[in-house]
């Protein structure tokens, strides 16, 4: 339910903000939103799936590009800086960031469970809820 109602702002405030929003904006938001799905994709697997670092991977993403093109028109005759630019870039970021956190599954850590079997050994089993890893495992402690 809460990603129909989400779907629906979405639609909704494109819908409406068309006649409001620049054309030039609407690709920068484009062009951060292509770009910032690949920076998730690079920070997903260099952090293992972690989801803080996937969603400022998404966003430096988005910002690294967005403030290269500024700089390139910056330095072209009859073109300037222009920082509505980098922010619709950089929102392009934020939004693929926010959609990938919303649809992407928390992972669950396993919990590990230990029992004393004399002085300097415990039996050990490595679960996850509803699954059995590691069955009575016999670890030697000091």
């Amino acid at each position: 339910m809460k990603t129909l109602i989400f779907l629906l702002i979405i639609v909704l405030a494109f819908n409406f903000g068309e006649a409001q929003i620049d054309n030039d904006k609407a690709l920068h938001f484009a062009g951060g939103s292509l770009f910032g799905l690949a920076g998730a994709g690079i920070a997903k697997e260099i952090s293992d799936g972690n989801r803080v670092w996937t969603f400022v991977g998404s966003v430096g993403g988005a910002l690294l590009v967005g403030l290269g093109k500024e700089a390139i028109d910056a330095g072209q005759e009859g073109n300037q800086w222009d920082n509505g630019d980098v922010f619709a870039t950089a929102l392009g970021g934020v939004a693929v960031g926010f959609t990938i956190d919303i649809f992407t599954k928390k992972k669950k850590k396993p919990k590990i469970a230990a029992t004393a079997l004399s002085n300097n050994y415990k039996l050990v089993n490595l679960q996850t809820p509803g699954k059995l890893l590691i069955s009575n495992t016999i670890i030697h402690t000091e």
